[in-house]
């Protein structure tokens, strides 16, 4: 379990494919660096928020870690598309007693999510952004959602398409700051909406 708040942003050391029977790229080993997140706070078997992708930590070198991507997980996120040099959003598996500073975020990743326009709002941006058609129905205005990993307030929802609001904090600690039109991110959306979706099917 993660919060959404980014702790570090890490970079993509080395990408090897992994082939399948056929010869192609079944799954990926990544290995990338980290400078600031506490050693403590990863070992082998540890779980690791990646772009919002919990991956497992398979190794631990000095300043970076190892963790497989399995082919089901390159075709559902946006890893499969990280080359070496690629920066990425690293966030530690929530531990008992750590503050809640975002919101529950399980590190599922639910679709891919597409830039559409980006747009000065004072020192912020604004972003709008569509979303899947099967999950556009579980984002609400004011709610939470994901977006590689970091926690996000929904401003406004039309259709398939919804807005939020970067600050210049979170352009400066994550990722998002280097956000363009067409951008592809990965989006979880909240685990509350799941469970009254299943509680109202019931």
């Amino acid at each position: 379990m993660f919060t959404g708040i980014v702790q570090e942003i890490g970079t993509v050391e080395r990408v090897e494919p992994h082939s399948g029977s056929k010869g192609d790229a079944r799954d990926q080993r990544l290995e990338i660096t980290f400078a600031r997140i506490p050693r403590e706070r990863l070992a082998p078997g540890d779980s690791i928020s990646v772009d919002g992708v919990c991956l497992t930590v398979a190794a631990l070198q000095a300043q970076s870690f190892v963790a497989d991507v399995s082919g089901e997980t390159l075709r559902v996120t946006t890893l499969g598309a990280r080359r070496p040099g690629a920066r990425v959003n690293l966030e530690p598996a929530l531990r008992a007693g750590d503050g809640l500073g975002g919101h529950w975020v399980s590190g599922h990743v639910d679709g891919i999510a597409e830039v559409l326009s980006i747009s000065e709002d004072a020192r912020s941006l604004n972003v709008e952004l569509s979303a899947p058609s099967g999950l556009s129905r579980y984002i609400a205005r004011k709610g939470s959602v994901t977006l590689d990993g970091v926690s996000l307030t929904v401003n406004a929802v039309d259709g398939d398409h919804f807005s939020i609001n970067l600050i210049p904090h979170t352009l400066e600690v994550t990722t998002l700051g280097a956000l363009s039109r067409g951008s592809r991110l990965n989006l979880e959306i909240d685990l509350l909406a799941r469970y009254v979706e299943r509680l109202g099917s019931a």
